[in-house]
């Protein structure tokens, strides 16, 4: 499959091959070395590969899949790894597997097959339709023309997801081992309608999630919720977006991991409709870089 280039459009037809990667990690030191800093970014949702076995089983063209992609994302935090924080960025759609969900938070009425005994069926997350492997994107839009069967779903999970947590926390405990604590972020974008839903006046550019202070430390939450008010953004915590798997599962203050989620309304950056950058980007990629840097360079005394 021929590269494509940062905006350009997906084809309807266009897909990952299939030993394709699932996800790339850009360190911010040679292999073997200390990590330079405590920092871990991560874009879980920014992946735009859709594997043929997918879309043979869709209801739905590639275009209106990727309404459910947080597009660009990965490249509005680019800079990391130049700083000397690790980048961990998802290849593989998030239509395809979501890893920012428990590995088997699986919607029963997807499958043809019964779903183990331990598959997470219940949650609100399932009920959405927005489990690990999606039932819906945007507008409640069915992804499938078919029943999926386990197997496809097991596949999915061992391709992706599992190599994907595998590298995360290894991120993770190569950052705590050398500064004694690790801080994650985990970049989001929200659709411009749930960032009007949050009780306030006027719509919120960024939302933190930090679990109600429970997956970080709030030094690490009013740090960026500061640096983000200096520079403009609305900002709120917590809703309508407090964190998801990844959040909850790797934010133990005790234990010195620290997770944060932030939200970017897409209306700062992204034209919804066509799926490409609007003028704002710029101003958004230099705000983010220049908060990237102050959180390379910050004095984390508070969390350790």
């Amino acid at each position: 499959m021929r590269a494509m280039t940062a905006w350009e459009p997906l084809a309807a037809k266009e897909t990952a091959p299939e030993d394709g990667p699932a996800f790339a990690v850009r360190r911010g030191a040679v292999d073997g070395m200390p990590a330079p800093t405590p920092l871990v970014f991560a874009s879980p949702h920014s992946g735009r590969l859709y594997p043929a076995d997918m879309m043979a089983a869709a209801a739905l063209d590639a275009t209106a899949i990727r309404r459910s992609e947080d597009a660009f994302v990965d490249e509005l935090i680019g800079l990391a790894p130049s700083v000397g924080a690790a980048l961990l960025t998802a290849s593989l759609a998030r239509a395809y597997i979501d890893v920012n969900r428990d590995a088997f938070e699986l919607d029963p009425a997807m499958f043809a097959d019964a779903l183990p005994d331990f598959a997470r069926a219940r949650t609100a997350r399932v009920a959405a339709g927005l489990g690990a492997i999606p039932r819906v994107v945007s507008e409640g839009q069915e992804i499938y023309a078919r029943k999926l069967n386990y197997a496809e779903a097991r596949d999915r999970i061992d391709r992706a997801h599992r190599p994907y947590h595998a590298a995360l926390a290894r991120l993770l405990g190569e950052a705590h081992a050398a500064h004694g604590f690790a801080v994650l972020i985990d970049w989001h974008s929200m659709p411009a309608a749930a960032a009007r839903t949050n009780g306030r006046a006027s719509p919120c550019d960024i939302v933190l999630g930090d679990r109600f202070g429970a997956a970080c430390s709030d030094a690490l939450t009013a740090r960026v919720e500061r640096e983000l008010q200096a520079m403009g953004y609305r900002v709120a915590r917590n809703t309508p977006y407090a964190g998801g798997y990844t959040t909850e599962h790797y934010g133990r203050p005790a234990r010195r991991v620290h997770a944060l989620q932030i939200e970017i309304n897409r209306a700062l950056y992204l034209d919804e409709a066509s799926l490409t950058p609007t003028e704002g980007f710029t101003r958004l990629k230099t705000d983010v870089e220049r908060l990237t840097r102050s959180l390379a360079l910050a004095d984390w005394a508070g969390l350790k």
